[in-house]
């Protein structure tokens, strides 16, 4: 249980290690690109910690990262391939950042450095703990994003219709400046 709950507040991938970066600053313009994106992330680590862990033995250590980039590159294939065909419009709204989940730190950095080192029912916690994290991460800076920058969450007006947006919410500058609060709060939480 430990190895799933880390992952969701104290070893948090994108408030605590700052991993995953480029979809967190990218994508999260709002909710839902967050939830997709986030779930296309638990998705691709659950699966690619799973095989890993399976294989961990029978890989040679020289070529190591070269098989986990190949499994990992196989699910995010199964993932952009499934949302191009069942839901196009977050596929092109995620754009380019759905197949960058390759190398994509957090699904790397858990396949070597726990994956590869650990029995499957503790590989499997740990990555949906991971995923779980880095999806509700993204879903909070998504919310705030869309919150201040369009009036809405999840695509519905929250804010009185004339309430005037942000637009330093919506533009990369905006992602930034969300972020920073957020690793600011939860490092206040955790002193």
């Amino acid at each position: 249980m430990k190895n799933f709950i880390k992952g969701l507040w104290k070893d948090h991938p994108v408030f605590r290690q700052l991993l995953g970066m480029c979809p967190a600053l990218a994508v999260t313009t709002s909710s839902m690109n967050g939830i997709s994106m986030g779930l296309a992330v638990i998705f691709v680590l659950f699966f690619s910690s799973l095989v890993v862990s399976l294989i961990k033995k029978i890989v040679p250590h020289q070529v190591r990262i070269a098989v986990y980039t190949v499994i990992i590159a196989t699910f995010v294939t199964i993932v952009d391939l499934f949302l191009k065909a069942q839901f196009p419009e977050i596929s092109r709204s995620l754009g380019p950042y759905i197949p960058l989940i390759i190398v994509n730190c957090i699904i790397l950095g858990r396949c070597e450095a726990f994956a590869s080192k650990n029995n499957i029912r503790s590989s499997l916690r740990d990555a949906l703990g991971m995923g779980i994290g880095f999806c509700w991460g993204l879903f909070i800076l998504g919310s705030i994003r869309e919150i201040f920058g369009a009036g809405s969450i999840l695509g519905t007006r929250i804010l009185p219709a004339n309430y005037n947006p942000l637009v330093i919410m919506i533009l990369p500058a905006g992602a930034f400046l969300v972020l920073g609060l957020l690793v600011a709060v939860m490092n206040k939480i955790e002193e």
